[in-house]
């Protein structure tokens, strides 16, 4: 057991140089080699963890996937749209508070965006966000305050001006600014 242990451990020191490297130099600026320097071992060592960058790739992403989908879940099993579109909302803006170096990331980065888009896990569970957020047959309008409201969190949470907030004070505003954009009235979340 110890043994999986540190290699478990290894993975994700893997996973956090690489999530350095990419947000500051890029995916396609980032190499294999630039990752192991950065950790102290061989270009081998990370090859052992991960076969190629994009395997690093889908592993970054996977625990975001993951707890996306905890939150989604958790928000469809709420009797009310308006109980599911709240729980959503602030289960999605502590998911994005939480990964913010990993958004910053996928907002600006092809690579990392296109694994994203690939993955049919990933696609569902936006459908499925969309539709809790917009309704399963929205309009234009609660079409475009839906997708405003996805991308203007993830810009606010990787945004320098923001960087120095609160992380309590930043999760209030972006839950009320959301509600705002979609329409609902600012109240009090159930977390």
């Amino acid at each position: 057991m110890t043994g999986q242990r540190r290699a478990g451990a290894a993975r994700e020191r893997v996973l956090a140089v690489a999530l350095e490297l990419f947000a500051r130099n890029g995916v396609s600026g980032t190499s294999i080699q630039m990752i192991a320097d950065q950790l102290g071992v061989t270009k081998a060592a990370v090859y052992f963890q991960f076969n190629a960058k994009e395997d690093l790739l889908r592993a970054m992403v996977a625990p975001a996937r993951e707890e996306m989908q905890r939150v989604i879940e958790a928000a469809e099993a709420r009797p009310r749209p308006a109980e599911q579109v709240s729980v959503a909302l602030v289960g999605v803006v502590d998911m994005i508070i939480k990964n913010s170096q990993l958004n910053a990331v996928m907002l600006v980065d092809p690579a990392v965006s296109r694994v994203a888009r690939e993955d049919p896990i990933l696609r569902d569970l936006v459908a499925r966000l969309d539709r809790i957020l917009a309704g399963p047959e929205p309009d234009v309008e609660a079409l475009v305050s839906m997708v405003m409201v996805s991308g203007a969190l993830m810009a606010a949470t990787t945004d320098p001006r923001l960087a120095g907030l609160d992380k309590d004070v930043l999760r209030r505003h972006l839950l009320n600014n959301a509600r705002r954009m979609l329409g609902l009235r600012a109240i009090r979340d159930h977390a």
